[in-house]
């Protein structure tokens, strides 16, 4: 397949592959001008409304629902924290599946924390860790994700964590591939906060379903220091299969005061990526469901405007 190398045949192809092949470049464009594919479609990710959560003023079952009613989004990332001892309850699953299906959002994976780390030098704790994870690759599939995000925690040398890292991720990933799901792993803390590293640690895995779920603020190194983002989300963009916008404050134009949305997404788009792109407001200026809009409301601006370039 021929590589997608401008945001206009991406839209045309798009066209082509949902029916009008017979049709020339021109003539496809034309047929679907008025409705395009974006260049990329928005989720919600749960930890945006964690502090509404752990209050108890929303339940976890209902937040497929809330965002669909509230946002008009249609698809969701859930949080394991929220559920943690639900995993392997499958009427607890069936009913926030059903929960989500009613209103029309898709699951598209689980953020998995406190399993465990991955990267742990000792040998049985690493196993451990790799087992945690596994009920939460077959609870992913079970509610139709498609995918797990997970840490990189490690500790030691750059170079031993490099390797402790990728043998737990692959040996989580081959646990994984059967069932047609992902691990994919989010810049969140120490060196997977290096995109460098991170994406160093991805290519060592060498599996198909082992990628990254870049994060666009999440680059704290620790001690002060701070990973550029823009080099490190362009790192792990090629290995991508999710993205997190992560977002804080706003100025009065609506734009976020940390990160340049509209450089950023540049960078997301022209790595070839057309999936969706996850709203993580974790501010606390505005009220959670204030800053999820906010967050909304930039992201369809951006992508507006790079929709209307080539």
């Amino acid at each position: 397949m021929q590589p997608i190398t401008t945001r206009r045949e991406f839209l045309v192809r798009s066209a082509v592959a949902a029916g009008t092949l017979s049709l020339s470049l021109p003539a496809a464009q034309k047929a679907w001008a008025a409705k395009p594919e974006p260049l990329y479609k928005i989720s919600v990710a749960e930890w945006s409304l964690h502090r509404t959560l752990f209050a108890k003023k929303l339940d976890h079952l209902d937040f497929a629902p809330f965002i669909k009613k509230t946002f008009g989004i249609d698809a969701a990332e859930l949080v394991n924290q929220f559920f943690a001892d639900k995993a392997k309850d499958r009427k607890y699953l069936r009913e926030l599946k059903k929960r989500a299906d009613d209103a029309g959002v898709k699951i598209l994976l689980i953020m998995i924390d406190r399993e465990g780390a991955l990267g742990d030098p000792d040998p049985k704790r690493r196993k451990q860790a790799v087992e945690n994870h596994y009920k939460w690759v077959e609870a992913s599939k079970f509610l139709g994700g498609h995918s797990i995000r997970v840490n990189a925690r490690s500790r030691g040398s750059y170079e031993e964590q490099q390797k402790l890292a990728a043998d737990g991720l692959r040996r989580l990933c081959e646990f994984a591939a059967p069932l047609g799901m992902n691990v994919i792993v989010e810049n969140h803390g120490g060196l997977s906060s290096n995109g460098k590293w991170l994406a160093s640690v991805i290519r060592r895995v060498n599996m198909p379903n082992c990628g990254t779920l870049p994060d666009f603020g999440n680059f704290h190194l620790g001690g002060g220091r701070w990973y550029d983002r823009y080099q490190g989300v362009k790192e792990l963009m090629p290995y991508a299969k999710a993205v997190s916008a992560k977002s804080h404050d706003f100025d009065e134009k609506g734009n976020e005061i940390h990160t340049d949305y509209y450089r950023m997404m540049k960078i997301v788009v022209d790595a070839g990526y057309h999936g969706y792109v996850g709203i993580e407001y974790e501010g606390r200026r505005l009220p959670e469901v204030e800053g999820i809009r906010a967050t909304q409301r930039l992201l369809e601006r951006v992508r507006e405007k790079l929709a209307q370039q080539d």
